[in-house]
């Protein structure tokens, strides 16, 4: 394996921790989102607030990771999809800097007027931000942007890449409702482990529907990529994704949120896998290779050290905070924190 290889599949796991990471909490956004009213969803809004608060800028590091990779070892390639591709993902910036605004602000706001503004800022940012990077993701399978590629609306808006939008959105509202089910069973809310677990599966359904049409969109509009996932190393994987999701779904029924967790994001991340061994070993299929995208030889062997070097400072204390936040240790949930609604309410409003 050449150097550019490895730092090729160094990428992708950083993609993957950010499709777990980022993605439970775009979710929890989406749930945010959907939660309805002021009354109506505050309970809902309040579990979410405290799920976040502890690390969910500390996601954000997946992403720096990602580009500085994706700049530094393959310049081309960064050229290529930020030149392509800039409306869709100038959209998911200004959703990322709205949805960080939004979500600090809303919390310290007194006016109910100004908590709905910084509210919705920040869960349709939760909503937005991951459809567009899907549709560029759904763009480059296509094989639609090779070197040199112009701007244009059919790079990101054709059907692939709608679909592959869509999806993201749907993994990421699978992902933040397992997490906040197991949120909600750690600290004895039983009205929402049932609202939050029922949401997981209808995701998880949603997700099957979206994949099934999105692989018969792609057979014709993205063959390659479609026989690297129906066949070889890219079926396993798929194949183990289901079988992860499956496995969500019946340790949701049985209330294993813990082991439910990380079911929901070994499903994701093999996913992630699969993609990038269907399309191997493209970076742009069928036009750059790995090869053809890696920089200067001494660049990558740098890259290569100072990413050893991140991993083993940032990895652990990562560890440390995921850890301390899935036991509660952290900060424990009060009744403020959930603005419990009045007796006999759901966790949506009255039942």
């Amino acid at each position: 394996m050449s150097v550019a290889d490895l730092i090729a599949w160094v990428l992708l796991v950083l993609v993957a921790a950010y499709a777990c990471a980022g993605g439970a909490d775009y979710g929890a956004g989406f749930w945010d989102l959907m939660a309805g009213g002021a009354e109506r969803g505050k309970r809902t809004r309040g579990l979410v607030d405290h799920a976040m608060a502890p690390v969910w800028e500390a996601n954000n590091v997946w992403l720096i990771f990602i580009l500085v990779v994706l700049w530094t070892g393959f310049p081309v390639l960064f050229q290529t999809i930020f030149s392509a591709m800039w409306l869709p993902l100038a959209l998911a910036a200004v959703g990322l800097v709205l949805r960080g605004a939004g979500f600090a602000l809303r919390k310290p706001t007194r006016r109910l007027a100004g908590r709905r503004v910084y509210g919705a800022a920040f869960a349709v940012s939760s909503l937005l931000t991951p459809f567009f990077f899907g549709t560029v993701v759904g763009g480059l399978v296509t094989g639609r942007v090779t070197p040199g590629t112009p701007a244009s609306a059919d790079a990101w808006s054709n059907k692939t890449s709608v679909i592959a939008g869509l999806l993201t959105v749907a993994a990421t509202a699978f992902l933040g409702a397992v997490f906040l089910t197991a949120d909600a069973r750690r600290y004895g809310e039983r009205a929402l482990v049932g609202y939050f677990r029922l949401r997981a599966w209808g995701s998880l359904g949603v997700i099957a529907v979206l994949a099934g049409v999105g692989l018969g969109v792609t057979r014709d509009d993205a063959p390659y990529v479609y026989d690297g996932l129906t066949g070889g190393a890219g079926l396993v994987l798929v194949l183990l994704a289901v079988a992860c999701a499956l496995a969500t779904a019946g340790l949701l029924y049985r209330l294993a949120t813990g082991w439910a967790r990380v079911t929901a994001a070994a499903a994701v991340a093999l996913v992630v896998a699969a993609w990038g061994v269907a399309q191997r070993p493209y970076l742009l299929p069928t036009s750059l290779t790995v090869a053809q995208a890696a920089g200067a030889s001494t660049t990558l062997r740098w890259l290569a050290l100072v990413t050893l070097i991140a991993v083993v400072l940032v990895g652990p204390p990562l560890v440390l905070l995921y850890r301390l936040d899935t036991q509660g240790a952290l900060r424990p949930l009060t009744d403020a924190d959930l603005r419990r609604a009045a007796p006999g309410d759901g966790p949506g409003g009255p039942t």
